[in-house]
This record gives structure tokens, C-alpha cells and sequence, in this order.
């Protein structure tokens, strides 16, 4: 149940003016005209799917205005269309992976999440059409570009975060050196470059790949703009935001990043580090003092999960929770029902017991449910990517214990460390095994 607290939306934190210009990417023409001119065309076969150039035309549009906004500097057109292309056959093979995983994004998920972006923005959901459209977006098309990035956030979580372990050896390793070196409680804003090197590259491509790292890094040394240089150049999937991994505490930058970084002054640009991703380039923007908490309000919950299947819809789903939640309301025993009934394998056997538990650990919508509770309430039934649920309150409490707090963080700064490099290495093996053909 714990690997709940890892799923977020980034969507959702943004504007909506940001919002707009990726949901002008859905907005494409696709018909012949009475003539019969041809307005649309095949730039890549991927698979058994297609990347079109109005699609390629209308990202390369949306990339170029953001950039523009971000006062960057554009790469050449035919740069910038070809790292937009990659990025576009990135997307269409994790598509491909996620509709054959059977990964889905229910309308009632869906909703959710764009009530949150309605929020974030200071709007009602209702309101979110009429928004979008004074921004030249169609709230159609945009639903559906939430659902696609809804859907690649769950097919990361399922087949790259929840595999990611953490020993006890890792968590006393990363605190000795942590002790040892303060700045680690520090956060970065780092920009990083990746020339991706293929796990079936000859020894002639490691080659050029490893210089073409050499050229880029002398470039950037030198002095030229490195968000350019990472639109034009980098494999990453950051690349057409300039490269920037944002602000991360010490913790959490990528494992084999982290002593690179401590190196660096902000300004400085690495060398390139060679990795089995390939070499990459790193920028230390900024540096600002983290801070360490030690006192944290807790909760005491247990939940029953039932999940939807080809037999049992939402709806049918939340009903059962509901005649659930009656029975446990008229005396029954909440331990024994979860035992009998709960999908969750690690708490079922406990009685849906999820123990002491702190802010971020559950996720946002768990988070939600449960806040208004009362102990010895039982919620509603809610839904999060993991299921439909019902939880019950089982007491607060102030808790100050900071080694198992620093033992808890420790935890998430090593997963959150190491999700990098695992997502880049995943997203390589998928599209080395892929079929790809460019149209020219």
C-alpha cells in the first residue's frame, strides 16, 4: 500500500496558459479535401502506430511558442522538428505499451484531475471549458491530452517506480554520508544534457557519441546557452525544457549525479559522465540552504481496497464499498471485513491496517479523503489510481522521532534518486526494441 504516496500529476501544477499550448498538440487535420489533396501525411511508423506530421507540426509550434515565452533561444528548424519527432515516437511507444498493459484512466480519475487543475487555477471545473477556449484550446481535445499523460504517469509507476527497492544498508549508507557531508540537506537547480549511447551501440557509435558529449560540454564550458544546447542536443526526456531538472534537495538528484553536483559551484558545467544510459553534462544553476523537519503531525489509518475488472465496473465497485461500509457502521468488525475482502496485499492480512503514518505518504487523493476524518470515522468510498477505497480513522498524533523521520526521507531521497536513471534506462530499452521508420 505504501507505494501509493509515489504517483502525481505534474500537469496539474501547472498554468493554465502552459496547459494551453500542450493541449494545442491534440489539434489535428485529417481529411481529404473534395478535391482531393491530401492534407496529412505519416513522418514515422512506430510499431503498429503512426506519428503525423500534423502532429509533429503542431508540437514543434507548441515547443517553439514555450520556448519563446522562456526567452530561449531556438535551435535550427530542422533540430528542433527531429528532437520533437523523438520525443512524439517516445510517446507513441509508451502509448502502445500502456493500451496493451490494459492501463486505463477512468472518466471518474479524469474528472478528478482536472477539478485539481480547475483549483490550481482558481476555477470551477465548469468553468474550466469556457478558460481553455478563451486560450484557443478545445476542451475535448485537452481531456484527452490529460488522459494520455495520466496514463503514461501509471505506466511509469507500474513497470518503474513500484520495482524500485530501497535496502536498510542503502538507507545507513546514504545517512553516514549524509552526516558527513552537510551540504546534502542542500537543494540544486540543476540542467543536465544526455547523449544517449544504445545498450546495442558498435564500439564506432560509442565512439561518436562520446565525442559528440566532448564537443557539447566544450561548448557549454565555453560559454554558449546550455538550455540551447540541450533542446539541440540531448536525448533527455527534459531536453525541450532546456535540460532543467528543477529544484531537487541533495537527496533526491539522481544517484550518479550526486557527487558530480557537490563538486560543482553554481555555473559550473561538469564533463561528460559516462553511465549505461549513455554520457551525460551536467549545469549547476543555484544552490539555496534545505531545511529538516523532526516534528511531524501523523495519522493512524486502515482501508479496503477493491479494485475494477472486466466483471466489475466503478460503479459496480463503489457499491460494493458502500453495502461494505453499512455493515461495518452496524457493528461488524472494520479488521475481519478487510481481511475477508481488501485487494491490498500488504495491509489485507493486518486488517487494512496502515499504521502510523506521516504527511506525503499516502497519495494526493488518499491524502484528501481522509484529512475531514474524525477518529473512528469511515470515509465514503473514493477512488485513487490504485483502486476504490474506504478508510477509517484510527487517531492523530504529534511525533517526534528524527531518526526514523531521517530514516523515512532517507528513503524517499534514495527511490526518488534512483527514478531517474531507472525511467531513462526504461525508456531506452523500449525504444531500442521498437520498430521505428522516419518518413521523409
Amino acid at each position: 500500500m505504501r507505494q501509493i504516496a509515489n504517483y502525481s500529476i505534474p500537469m496539474m501544477v501547472l498554468g493554465l496558459t502552459a496547459l494551453a499550448v500542450h493541449g494545442r498538440a491534440g489539434a489535428q487535420t485529417r481529411e481529404l479535401a473534395t478535391q482531393g489533396e491530401l492534407l496529412d501525411r505519416v513522418v514515422a511508423i512506430v510499431n503498429d502506430g503512426v506519428v503525423l506530421n500534423s502532429d509533429l507540426d503542431a508540437q514543434v509550434d507548441s515547443v517553439s511558442e514555450r520556448l519563446r515565452q522562456q526567452k530561449l533561444e531556438l535551435p535550427p528548424q530542422n533540430v528542433l522538428r527531429q528532437q520533437v519527432l523523438e520525443r512524439l515516437v517516445l510517446q507513441e511507444i509508451q502509448m502502445q505499451r500502456a493500451t496493451h498493459a490494459g492501463v486505463k484512466v477512468s472518466d471518474e480519475m479524469l474528472n478528478s484531475a482536472l477539478q485539481d487543475v480547475a483549483k490550481r487555477n482558481g476555477i470551477t471545473l465548469t468553468q474550466l471549458p469556457e478558460a481553455l477556449a478563451h486560450q484557443g484550446v478545445d476542451y475535448a481535445e485537452y481531456r484527452e491530452e490529460i488522459r494520455k499523460e495520466m496514463m503514461l504517469q501509471m505506466l511509469r509507476q507500474r513497470d518503474v517506480l513500484q520495482h524500485i527497492s530501497v535496502t536498510p544498508r542503502e538507507i545507513d549508507q546514504f545517512l553516514e554520508k549524509q552526516a558527513k557531508a552537510p551540504s546534502e540537506r542542500n537543494e540544486y537547480n540543476v540542467s543536465h544534457i544526455l547523449i544517449a549511447v544504445g545498450q546495442e551501440a558498435s564500439p564506432a557509435q560509442q565512439e561518436a557519441a562520446g565525442k559528440r558529449a566532448q564537443e557539447v560540454y566544450e561548448r557549454a564550458r565555453s560559454g554558449e546557452d546550455f538550455a540551447k544546447l540541450a533542446v539541440a542536443y540531448s536525448n533527455s526526456q527534459t531536453a525541450l525544457e532546456g535540460g532543467a531538472l528543477g529544484w531537487r534537495k541533495g537527496g533526491e538528484l539522481p544517484t550518479f549525479l550526486a557527487e558530480t553536483i557537490a563538486r560543482l559551484k553554481p555555473g559550473e558545467v561538469s564533463e561528460p559522465l559516462r553511465t549505461p544510459t549513455g554520457y551525460h553534462i551536467i549545469r549547476l544553476n543555484e544552490v539555496r540552504g534545505g531545511t529538516e523537519a523532526a516534528v511531524e503531525n501523523q495519522v493512524h489509518v486502515r482501508h479496503i481496497l477493491m479494485k475494477t475488472n472486466e466483471l466489475a465496473d466503478d460503479a459496480t465497485v463503489r457499491g460494493k464499498l458502500e453495502a461494505l461500509r453499512e455493515r461495518i457502521l452496524k457493528g461488524e468488525d472494520f479488521a475481519a471485513v478487510a481481511q475477508v475482502t481488501s485487494q491490498d496485499p500488504g495491509s489485507a492480512a493486518e486488517g487494512g491496517d496502515l499504521g502510523w503514518s506521516g504527511p506525503g505518504t499516502f497519495a494526493p487523493e488518499f491524502e484528501q479523503a481522509i484529512a475531514p476524518l474524525n477518529d473512528g470515522d469511515i470515509s465514503e468510498p473514493f477512488h485513487t489510481q490504485y483502486g476504490w477505497h474506504i478508510a477509517q480513522m484510527l487517531g492523530h498524533r504529534r511525533f517526534d522521532n528524527s531518526d526514523e523521520i531521517k530514516r523515512r526521507q532517507a528513503m524517499e531521497a534514495i527511490r526518488a534518486s534512483k527514478a531517474d536513471e531507472e525511467t531513462e534506462l526504461w525508456l531506452r530499452r523500449m525504444r531500442d526494441e521498437a520498430y521505428v521508420e522516419y518518413k521523409s
